[in-house]
C-alpha cells in the first residue's frame, strides 16, 4: 500500500508545485497589468487637463473700477470748470502677467454702475460712458463709448415704494439704489500680435453720483469650446478615453516589438538583393546546370584497376559536388563560367597524359 502511495504522492507534489508556479506568474502579471493601466489612466487625465487649461480661457472676469479726478479742486462748486470727469485705469492682467482674454475668442464686455436714486442723478439725465482699450505700449487699438441713464419711476411710484419697504430701509437691509448694465462691447475679440493689456474708463458727467463700479468681461464659446463648457463631465469621459486608448495601442506595439519580435519576426523577412540583370542570373543558372548534367552522363573510369581503365581524379569529383552546393547562391552564380572552364582544361590535360603514357 505505501509502495502504491509513493508516486501518487510524488505526482500530487508536482502537480501542485506546478499549479502554485503557475499561480504566481499568473498573480505577477495581473499585478503588472494593473500597475501598467493605473498608469496609463493617470497619464491620460494628465493630458486631459493639461489641454483643457491651455485650450479653455476663464469663462468670466469681474474687476473692480476706482475712479478718479485728474482736477479734483474746487468740484463742489456749482460754477467750476476745473472739475474733470471721473476716470479708471483698470488692467486686463491676471496677478498682472496673465491676459485676461485669450487671443481670437469672442467677449462681451459690459460696465456696471450702482447708483442712488438722488435729485442729482435724476436731473442729471443722459450721460455718456467712455471705455478705451491699450496695448503694453500705450497704443490704443479700440475704443467705443455708450449712453445710459436712471431708469425712471414716478414720484407716486416711488412713494409707494418706499412705503412698502419702509422696515427695510429703516433696518438698512434695502437701499434706494439701481444698477445700470452698460454694454461696451457686444463682440470684443483681442487680437494676437496687439492683445489688449489695460482699459481706461471715462464717464463724461461731473456731477454723477456712483456708489460703485464693477466692470465683468464674459466669453462666448462655439464649437469645442461650447462642448467643453456645456458638458464637463461628458468631455472629461469621452477625453480620458481617448488618451487612454491611444496610449494602450502605443503600448500595446511596444510590447510585441520589443518583447515578442513584432508582428514581423525577422526569419520572416527577405531581402532580395538583385545582382546584375535577372535574364543573365537566370541563363547562367542554366547554362551550369546542363553543363553539370553533361559531366555526370560521362562514364566513370575506375583509376588503378585491373583493367587499366583511367577514372576522374577525385578532385574534379569533389569539386563538382562542391559546386552543385553552391549553384543556388547568389555569390557562386558569379564564378560559374570559370570553374566550369578550369575543369574542362584539367580533364583535358589528364586526357593526353593517359594517352601518351
Amino acid at each position: 500500500m505505501g509502495a502504491a502511495m509513493g508516486p501518487l504522492l510524488l505526482w500530487l507534489q508536482d502537480v501542485a508545485a506546478v499549479t502554485l508556479l503557475r499561480a504566481r506568474r499568473t498573480l505577477l502579471r495581473a499585478a503588472i497589468l494593473f500597475c501598467v493601466l493605473v498608469l496609463l489612466l493617470w497619464v491620460s487625465i494628465f493630458l486631459y487637463g493639461s489641454f483643457y487649461y491651455s485650450y479653455m480661457p476663464s469663462v468670466s472676469f469681474s474687476t473692480p473700477v476706482h475712479f478718479f479726478y485728474r482736477h479734483y479742486w474746487n468740484c463742489d462748486a456749482s460754477d467750476s470748470v476745473l472739475c474733470s470727469f471721473p476716470m479708471a485705469n483698470v488692467s486686463l492682467l491676471k496677478n498682472g502677467r496673465d491676459q485676461v482674454m485669450m487671443s481670437g475668442q469672442a467677449y462681451r464686455i459690459s460696465l456696471v454702475l450702482e447708483m442712488p436714486e438722488s435729485p442729482v442723478n435724476k436731473q442729471l439725465g443722459m450721460f455718456m460712458v467712455k471705455m478705451s482699450c491699450y496695448t503694453t505700449d500705450g497704443t490704443v487699438v479700440q475704443s467705443v463709448s455708450r449712453s445710459t441713464m436712471l431708469h425712471y419711476r414716478s414720484n407716486l411710484l416711488q412713494t409707494m415704494s418706499t412705503l412698502l419697504f419702509s422696515p427695510l430701509l429703516l433696518t438698512g437691509v434695502s437701499e434706494q439704489k439701481q444698477l445700470i448694465e452698460v454694454e461696451l462691447f457686444p463682440d470684443f475679440k483681442s487680437d494676437l500680435y496687439q492683445p489688449a493689456v489695460g482699459a481706461v474708463i471715462e464717464i463724461q458727467s461731473r456731477k454723477v453720483q456712483i456708489y460703485s463700479v464693477q466692470l465683468r468681461i464674459h466669453a462666448f464659446f462655439t464649437g469645442i469650446r461650447y462642448l467643453l463648457h456645456n458638458f464637463p463631465v461628458m468631455s472629461a469621459i469621452v477625453g480620458v478615453a481617448s488618451n487612454f486608448t491611444f496610449l494602450s495601442v502605443i503600448v500595446l506595439f511596444s510590447y510585441l516589438q520589443f518583447i515578442w519580435g513584432g508582428l514581423y519576426p525577422p526569419e520572416q523577412v527577405r531581402v532580395k538583393v538583385m545582382m546584375g540583370d535577372s535574364t543573365r542570373l537566370q541563363q547562367r543558372r542554366e547554362e551550369a546546370r546542363k553543363r553539370m548534367h553533361s559531366s555526370a552522363s560521362t562514364p566513370i573510369m575506375k583509376y588503378g584497376g585491373d583493367n587499366g581503365e583511367l577514372a576522374d581524379p577525385p578532385q574534379r569529383t569533389k569539386q563538382t559536388s562542391r559546386n552543385k552546393g553552391e549553384l543556388d547562391t547568389p555569390s557562386a552564380i558569379g564564378t560559374e563560367d570559370l570553374n566550369h572552364l578550369q575543369e574542362d582544361e584539367a580533364g583535358k590535360k589528364y586526357e593526353l597524359k593517359t594517352q601518351e603514357e
